[in-house]
Formats: structure tokens, sequence, C-alpha cells
């Protein structure tokens, strides 16, 4: 769905134990920021970083809160053009708010949003809508950074 990511900086929120920063980095990414705040969430993507010998600077884990992190990133300036949001289901409509005030600081132009959610509360977010897709109850929504 997301086509060439080569040497994209992507940012992979909630990240869980890895799988959606790990496949970026398999298909040429240039850099992923993994944050996730779950200490087993943490554990598990520490030891499938390891596994695969992914370290800094192409592989960076950030323990704590996805919301504390874009405003860290935001303050430093960071960019990225790919960014996966996949925070838990029960949470994504009210994250949804704060996501769409902190997430623009923090896009490249061009950027790419990769948003999960359950289809009946989807996290709706200000961006333009470049694709959408469901799978049985979730929806999957790629949203396009315009500026």
């Amino acid at each position: 769905m997301l086509g060439d990511i080569h040497a994209s900086a992507v940012l992979d929120l909630f990240a869980g134990t890895g799988a959606l920063g790990i496949e970026a980095l398999s298909r040429g990414a240039g850099r992923v920021v993994f944050v996730e705040r779950d200490r087993a969430a943490v554990q598990a993507l520490r030891s499938n970083l390891e596994a695969l010998g992914l370290a800094v600077p192409e592989a960076e884990l950030r323990v704590g809160d996805a919301l504390g992190a874009l405003r860290t990133a935001r303050g430093a300036r960071e960019t990225y053009d790919l960014v996966f949001v996949d925070p838990p289901y029960s949470q994504a409509r009210e994250l949804a708010g704060e996501l769409s005030v902190l997430l623009p600081a923090v896009l490249a132009p061009g950027a790419r949003v990769v948003v999960e959610s359950d289809r009946r509360a989807p996290a709706e977010l200000p961006l333009a809508v470049a694709q959408r897709k469901r799978y049985g109850d979730t929806t999957i929504t790629i949203h396009h950074h315009l500026t």
C-alpha cells in the first residue's frame, strides 16, 4: 500500500513489538524511531531489534508515551516522511484530537501517516486521505501531508 519508502525517516508510534517499523527497515527505510511505553512490549521490541542486529542510528527505541514523544520531536525540530499510528483501539478516538495538534509539526513535506483503528471508533485526523482499507473490524487509513 505504501510503495517506495527507500531512505525514509519513519516514526512508529505505539510500536508494540516493532513489526511495522521493522518491516519499513526491511523495505529500505533509512531510519525508524520506535515509541512504546508498555514494559512487556518494550522488552519484546528490544529483543526483536537485537535479534535482527538493528541499532542506532537506523533503529532507535524511545521508551515512553507517544504524545510526549511527539512533543519532544517537535521541540527538537525532527521531521518524518512516514508515521505509523497504531494506538490501542479503545483510545484511538480520544487520542485523535491531540495527535491532530502534534503530528503536523513533525511531518516532512509530502509525508504519509498510516493510522490503524477500529472501524466503529476510528482515529480521525485532519489530513488528506490518500487511501482507506477495511479488514474486518480494522480500518487502515493512509493520510498524505500536503505541505
